[in-house]
C-alpha cells in the first residue's frame, strides 16, 4: 500500500473513532446533567462543591482522550479506539458518583450497562467480561465498604441491587459474545464472498480473452480488432495517422493441400510468433479470417509503416515452422493510412484493393494505397 493511500486510511479511521468518541462525550454530558439535577433536588450529599469536582474529572478525562485521538497517539495501541480504557474510566467515574448517593443509587445502576454497551461491538469477549467484572466488583465493593463502615442503611436493598446488576452484566456478556461471534461469521462470509468475486472476475477475464482472441494463433480475432480499431479511430487527433494493413499468406491453400491442415496451422502460428517479435507493444494484429491478418499501427507515417510491413515480410520469409517441411514462405500486404474523420470500412476497402494489386503483381510484396487516405 502506498504512503498516500495509507494516510487516507488513517484519516478515515481517525474520523470514525472521533465520531464514536463524540457519542461517549454526549453520554457523559447527560451524566453530568444528572449530577446537577441530583444536587438540585437534594439527593447529592456532597453538595455543589463535589458536583463541581465530578464535572471537572469528567472534563479532564475526556479532554485527555480527545488529545490522544487528535495527536494520533491512539494509533500506536493494539486497539486504536481505546475502548477498554474509556470504559474503565467511565466505570470508575460512575462508581465515584454512586458513592455520593444513597436512596437514588439504584436508579442510576443502568449507567453501568450503558457504559458497557460501548464495548459490545468492539471488545473481544474475554475483555468485555473483564470490564463487566470490574463494574460488578466496583459496585459490590462500594456496598461492602459502606457495610464495613456501618454506613449501609438498607443491606437487603443493596443485595438486591447487586444481584440485579450481576444478572444484567451476565446477560450483557453473553449478548456481547453472541454479537462478536456473529461479526466473525459475517467477516468470514465477506472474505469468502470476496474470494468468490475475485475468482469470478478471473473467470470473466479468461472468458473475455477467449472471446477476443483467435484460439489457434493467440492473436485478436476479427470482432475484437474492429472494436479496438473503431476506438482508436475515434480518439485519433488532428495531424496524427494510423497505419492499416491487410496481410495474406501466399499460397496457403497449396500448403494445406500438399502438407495437410496441421502444417497449415503451424504456418499460421509461425506467422503470429514472427509478427509479435517484429511489432511494438501498442501495435494491434488480428487474424481477420483464414490465412488473412489485419494490422493497425498507431502514430505512424507512410515511410515508417512501409518499413514495418517490409520488416515483417522479410522476417516471415526467413521463418522455419517447427516440425513442418515448408519452405519459401511469403506474404503479401495491402497498406493504407487512417486519419481523423476517416471511415474504417472505406480504409479496409483501400487496404484490400492494395492487397489485390500485390497479389496480381506476383505476391511476396507490400503494396500501398495512400491515395484517398485522410479526410
Amino acid at each position: 500500500m502506498s504512503t498516500r493511500s495509507s494516510g487516507v486510511t488513517k484519516r478515515s479511521l481517525q474520523s470514525l473513532l472521533l465520531k464514536r468518541f463524540g457519542m461517549a462525550v454526549a453520554t457523559y454530558a447527560l451524566v453530568v446533567l444528572l449530577i446537577w439535577v441530583a444536587n438540585w433536588v437534594g439527593q447529592y450529599p456532597g453538595g455543589s462543591l463535589f458536583a463541581l469536582y465530578c464535572t471537572g474529572l469528567v472534563i479532564f478525562s475526556q479532554l485527555t482522550f480527545y488529545s490522544l485521538f487528535r495527536s494520533g497517539i491512539n494509533l500506536r495501541f493494539r486497539d486504536p479506539s481505546l475502548t477498554e480504557a474509556q470504559i474503565l474510566v467511565g466505570l470508575g467515574l460512575h462508581t465515584l458518583l454512586l458513592a455520593q448517593l444513597s436512596d437514588a443509587r439504584g436508579s442510576l445502576l443502568m449507567f453501568y450497562v450503558i457504559i458497557l454497551m460501548f464495548g459490545v461491538f468492539q471488545l473481544r469477549p474475554p475483555v468485555f467480561v473483564r470490564c463487566a467484572a470490574v463494574a460488578f466488583f466496583a459496585f459490590a465493593g462500594l456496598n461492602l465498604w459502606e457495610a464495613y463502615q456501618l454506613r449501609l442503611a438498607e443491606p437487603e436493598q443493596a443485595l438486591l441491587q447487586s444481584s440485579a446488576l450481576l444478572i444484567a452484566l451476565i446477560w450483557l456478556s453473553l449478548f456481547a459474545s453472541y454479537v462478536q461471534a456473529l461479526r466473525q461469521r459475517m467477516r468470514q462470509r465477506r472474505y469468502a464472498l470476496q474470494a468468490h468475486q475475485d475468482t469470478l472476475r478471473g473467470m470473466m477475464r479468461q472468458l473475455e480473452d477467449l472471446v477476443a482472441t483467435d484460439e489457434l494463433t493467440g492473436l485478436y480475432n476479427r470482432r475484437h480488432f474492429l472494436r479496438l480499431a473503431l476506438r482508436e479511430l475515434g480518439a485519433l487527433g488532428h495531424g496524427r495517422q494510423h497505419g492499416l494493413a491487410l496481410i495474406d499468406l501466399d499460397h496457403f491453400k497449396r500448403i494445406n493441400d500438399v502438407h495437410g491442415h496441421a502444417a497449415g496451422d503451424r504456418v499460421l502460428q509461425t506467422f503470429a510468433a514472427v509478427a509479435r517479435a517484429c511489432l511494438r507493444d501498442g501495435d494491434v494484429l488480428a487474424r481477420y479470417g483464414g490465412e488473412e491478418f489485419v494490422l493497425l499501427l498507431p502514430n505512424t507515417d507512410a515511410d515508417q509503416f512501409t518499413t514495418c510491413c517490409e520488416r515483417l515480410r522479410e522476417a516471415f520469409a526467413r521463418a522455419e515452422p517447427l516440425g513442418v517441411q515448408v519452405h519459401n514462405l511469403s506474404l503479401s500486404a495491402g497498406m493504407t493510412l487512417l486519419s481523423e474523420g476517416d471511415d474504417l470500412d472505406e480504409a479496409l476497402q483501400r487496404a484490400d484493393q492494395a492487397l489485390y494489386r500485390a497479389k496480381r503483381g506476383g505476391r511476396n510484396r507490400c503494396n500501398a494505397a495512400w491515395e484517398g487516405a485522410g479526410a
